[in-house]
């Protein structure tokens, strides 16, 4: 097995941007999800949209978007880069809201921590927007499905 090297340190230790400079600009994507519990009344609200703040689907989605799009200004070490395509995609199941964010680049590092802040965000909105009914709305799950381009190709989480 290859050691992995932590790119974000330098020979001290200390943090710092990775330089990409070298790297071929390549077609990036990188999809995330995660879920939302919530309680059966809201579960019903959201169905029959009657939560009092309004669409609390399509404005998660909204969010989402403009969350992966703020991404280098929330993580510190995350280059900023042009983002091609973000799709948020929030179902109502059975116990909450499932959350799958999809992202796309032409750059030169990949859109993880995009996808990752999209389904972050989205979550966090629906949270705000039901908090009121439902205060022990909980946030899980939220992690990167796949991710393909660079040198590394394809990754699916097994």
């Amino acid at each position: 097995m290859t050691e992995k090297k932590l790119t974000h340190l330098d020979a001290d230790g200390k943090s710092h941007m990775v330089d990409v400079s070298h790297r071929d600009v390549t077609v990036r994507t990188a999809q995330a999800s995660g879920h939302v519990k919530l309680s059966a009344e809201v579960i019903t609200m959201l169905r029959d949209n009657t939560v009092p703040k309004g669409d609390v689907l399509a404005t998660a989605r909204i969010a989402g978007i403009m969350g992966a799009k703020r991404t280098p200004d929330l993580i510190p070490l995350c280059h900023p880069i042009a983002l091609h395509s973000v799709t948020v995609d929030c179902e109502i199941d059975s116990t909450g809201v499932a959350i799958v964010s999809r992202v796309k680049t032409a750059d030169r590092t990949g859109v993880e921590m995009e996808a990752l802040t999209a389904v972050s965000v989205a979550a966090l909105t629906v949270i705000d927007m039901v908090k009121a009914i439902d205060p022990s709305a909980s946030i899980s799950f939220v992690h990167v499905e796949s991710k393909d381009g660079g040198r590394n190709g394809l990754w699916k989480r097994p």
